[in-house]
């Protein structure tokens, strides 16, 4: 991505030179001079960020990255009206004024996608540009008058037709429920009539249409979200209700019924759901104090009382084995979808579901709504599955459990729907994942098997979801005839639109690559255009994702030249050069390729001249390619100790933890051992031991353990001189398995040491 400033720059280019562009002379010289006009709106903005120095948050950077590309399609798109065939354009006037229209979307998805509260804008600016936004969807006919009426019919239509609510949150749900369903007349009346609705109108109706998508969105996910979420956090729900209770309020506001053709008894009925939702906004839904008093017992006793559990299975509407198995996939789903920090919350809803999953089950041993599969489960008299045998984010019996970097075990396709969401941390711990290998838990396999054939429960088989291929196939079609075919701004135009496609599902990512972009792809890795090499490099990040890509990606040779980016590209290119090589590198064999093609240096100068997240991506990628024991030599005559010793004394710079796991794999080599020795590394190790975290203590201890056995007593010498004997006598008692044996260790080691020698 380019930096914030060039971002800016660039579109503070393109606004000019549309507002440039001669006027159009021919049947669709309206359809361009509209556009025009309203993207000149947008130029205030950039010149004043252009004026503040300031860097853009990555959200920010990705709404620029996506107005840039429509604002680059605008520009193609009027120059080929204004110097293509005008009996042509009299001829074809719906089709090209189709793709004004889609131009026009795609300019307000990009606005649309753009934080300007977290930007440093005057309120006069942020005014003008939302203002601006509202325009490009009520007046350049993405809807026209009667479609934008007919959007809020059924909006309407599809708000009433939602199932009841069945949880803590079914009074506030049927409230707006009922309110928005009393607004049907007014679009109904509306839509049988043929007037054209005033400018001040379209602008409410387009607000109210947003109002209604934000309620619909949040309507569905109360009825499908997870239930005891929704009890811990009944206030934010509520706010969330209140919120969209205002927001439709302040849309009824803005419009003029005076000016729309509309009865006397549809009028009365609008003025009182208007009045309704007034006072619904200032007088919110009181809370249900007898839940929070036994929500509040039962997250605080270890075996609450039967009778609140009963409560409280009732209340949630969580009675049966079908309710727990819905209720544990609604929570599924809200762990993968989390872009917090889920450790805020993971704790304390699994806690409570786990204890009304154990009650349900015990006292509906015959539940009569559960299929066969589920009384077979049950026959038992319930066995209460342990902790340890559940995936922490579903909280189901784990059938194929796999470690991540962290050392937590989860069930495979659980964790791998997490990671393919993009999240780069453990969920439970919420430490950052050194690379997203999973190995199979076989001895946890066995133990989940025993357990199983000793309390009659059949292990589930292992279920791989169809694929459903949500993607649009034309579109990228039509992308990679321009990659394959099109001129240099069409490729750039092409290699971004795939990159963010890519990035956006699944789904994307197998079409794209079945459609035959890799090749095309790596071919522009060695483009001259840098942003176009961006784009290319990222696009394969994105689609590496997936394993299969990756065979396909290496199979096209891009390894030689993912290489090359890393070495010569922009700063960006080379970040995302490293990331790819890191994801490539899950696979053992693509290991010896990458550290053959002469990677690691390149990685190494990453690692000391990148951005913070440039730095975590080259020591990623370096801390993978050092798994292979040829990489760790490669690694350390590229000269990878100093800058890890620099890192580790720096605390401030949050790469401690990387720079620790790459020493601890290094200095089970022996080159890396001496290179390492050579370091003066004791001191730093004894404060991680003293200070670190209980991984960062585990590696700083295994580090230790292998300078100094093999006889190197002057290692030793230091250590005791640092008074190592009271720490890692610490360690070896509140320390981690590994840790404990490593503290062990060197505490013998120690006390055959002589000081005075």
């Amino acid at each position: 991505m380019d930096d914030g400033l060039g971002l800016v720059s660039r579109l503070s280019e393109l606004v000019n030179e549309i507002s440039e562009l001669p006027e159009c002379g021919n049947v669709c010289n309206k359809m361009p001079g509209n556009l025009v006009r309203r993207i000149i709106l947008l130029r205030p903005m950039f010149e004043e960020l252009k004026d503040v120095n300031e860097e853009l948050s990555e959200e920010a950077a990705e709404g620029f990255e996506l107005l840039r590309i429509a604002l680059e399609s605008a520009m193609e798109h009027m120059r080929t009206v204004n110097d293509g065939s005008k009996v042509y354009q009299s001829l074809h006037r719906d089709s090209i004024a189709a793709e004004f229209h889609q131009i026009t979307e795609q300019v307000e998805e990009a606005l649309s996608k753009i934080p300007y509260k977290k930007l440093d804008l005057s309120e006069e600016v942020q005014e003008q540009v939302l203002l601006n936004s509202v325009y490009q969807r009520c007046r350049c006919s993405v809807y026209d008058n009667l479609g934008l009426v007919s959007q809020l019919l059924e909006l309407v239509k599809t708000i009433s037709g939602l199932a009841e609510c069945r949880n803590v949150c079914k009074r506030m749900h049927g409230n707006l429920v009922r309110r928005i369903k009393l607004l049907s007349p007014m679009f109904e009346e509306l839509k049988d009539g043929s007037e054209e609705l005033v400018e001040e109108a379209a602008i409410g109706f387009d607000l109210l249409r947003t109002a209604l998508d934000s309620a619909l969105k949040h309507l569905r996910t109360v009825n499908e979200g997870s239930k005891v979420y929704q009890a811990l956090y009944q206030d934010n729900i509520a706010a969330e209700f209140h919120q969209i209770t205002e927001q439709i309020g302040t849309a009824l506001s803005k419009i003029p019924y005076n000016k729309l053709d509309l009865s006397e008894e549809v009028l009365e009925q609008i003025e009182l759901v208007h009045a309704q939702f007034r006072r619904a906004t200032a007088r919110p839904d009181s809370p249900d104090v007898q839940l929070e008093h036994d929500l509040a017992i039962a997250q605080r006793e270890r075996d609450p009382d039967p009778a609140i559990l009963k409560r409280l299975s009732e209340k949630l509407q969580l009675k049966t084995i079908e309710d727990l198995k819905k209720e544990s996939i609604a929570f599924h789903e809200l762990v993968i979808s989390s872009e917090g920090d889920p450790d805020d919350w993971f704790g304390k809803i699994s806690s409570l579901f786990r204890k009304l999953k154990d009650f349900v089950q015990v006292e509906n041993p015959e539940d009569a709504v559960a299929p066969k599969a589920d009384k077979e489960f049950l026959k038992h008299r319930s066995p209460v599955i342990p902790d340890d045998f559940r995936c922490p984010i579903s909280l189901e019996l784990m059938k194929d459990p796999v470690i991540v970097s962290t050392g937590q075990t989860y069930e495979r396709s659980c964790i791998q729907k997490w990671l393919d969401a993009g999240h780069k941390t453990c969920p439970k711990t919420q430490q950052t994942l050194l690379h997203t290998a999973l190995t199979p838990n076989y001895v946890l396999k066995s133990l989940i098997s025993l357990w199983c054939e000793s309390n009659g429960v059949e292990l589930p088989p292992k279920h791989q979801a169809a694929f459903k291929n949500n993607c649009d196939q034309t579109t990228i079609a039509a992308l990679l005839e321009k990659l394959a075919n099109g001129n240099p701004e069409q490729q750039r135009a092409a290699a971004g639109e795939l990159r963010l496609l890519a990035k956006r599902n699944a789904d994307n990512r197998v079409c794209i690559a079945e459609a035959g972009a890799i090749p095309l792809l790596v071919e522009l890795l060695s483009f001259p255009d840098a942003r176009t090499q961006e784009h290319a490099v990222t696009a394969l990040l994105n689609l590496s994702i997936n394993d299969a890509n990756k065979g396909m990606i290496v199979n096209a040779g891009a390894i030689p030249d993912i290489v090359d980016v890393l070495k010569n590209g922009s700063m960006e290119a080379r970040e995302n050069a490293a990331a790819t090589l890191f994801s490539l590198s899950v696979v053992d064999e693509n290991k010896v390729a990458i550290g053959a093609a002469g990677a690691i240096p390149a990685l190494i100068n990453l690692l000391c001249e990148g951005s913070p997240r440039g730095k975590k991506d080259a020591a990623t990628a370096i801390f993978n390619l050092s798994i292979y024991q040829g990489n760790k030599a490669r690694a350390v005559r590229a000269g990878i100790v100093p800058p890890l010793m620099r890192l580790l004394k720096d605390a401030g710079c949050g790469m401690v933890d990387e720079a620790l796991a790459i020493l601890a794999v290094l200095a089970s080599h022996q080159e890396g051992k001496v290179a390492i020795g050579l370091a003066d590394p004791i001191p730093a190790l004894m404060e991680v031991i003293r200070t670190g975290s209980p991984r960062n203590r585990e590696n700083a201890a295994a580090v230790m353990w292998s300078l100094c056995t093999g006889g190197d007593l002057q290692q030793l010498r230091v250590a005791k001189e640092l008074a190592a004997e009271e720490a890692l006598k610490e360690l070896a008692e509140s320390g981690t398995d590994r840790a404990k044996r490593k503290a062990g260790s060197l505490l013998e080691l120690l006390q055959r040491v002589d000081p005075a020698a």
